[in-house]
């Protein structure tokens, strides 16, 4: 299941706060912030989709993430690789190297990450 854009933006807050209550959400955003009713419907939304759960304290709300921001964003590039570059991890690479404006420092690090995992394996 994905998240729409608006739902993504309060997801990576969630992440960075861990648990929050609407106000803390709130806060979060930058001016104009968003209407409290507009937080609660995304939140409902997150809810019913099993991004998020939350913990009642009286009439409040605890809001925090069932799903880890690393999980989530790793399901969204091995889609992306698989719908846009054929499944191809080598075409991916090659896109994110030539298309990127990496400095040579950038790609020497890259290829330092790389090596490092053909070793672990």
């Amino acid at each position: 299941m994905q998240l729409s854009k608006s739902e993504e933006e309060l997801m990576n807050i969630l992440w960075k706060q861990q648990k929050a209550f609407m106000k803390d959400l709130l806060e979060a955003y930058p001016d104009p912030k968003p209407a409290t009713t507009t937080i609660a419907t995304l939140l409902k939304r997150m809810i019913d989709k099993g991004f998020v759960a939350y913990k009642s304290f009286g009439r409040s709300r605890e809001y925090y993430p069932l799903v880890k921001k690393k999980d989530y964003f790793s399901k969204h590039v091995n889609g992306l690789i698989k719908n846009f570059f054929n499944d191809s991890a080598s075409q991916f690479a090659s896109f994110f190297t030539q298309e990127t404006n990496l400095s040579k420092e950038e790609l020497q690090e890259l290829k330092r990450l790389i090596d490092n995992e053909i070793k672990r394996k």
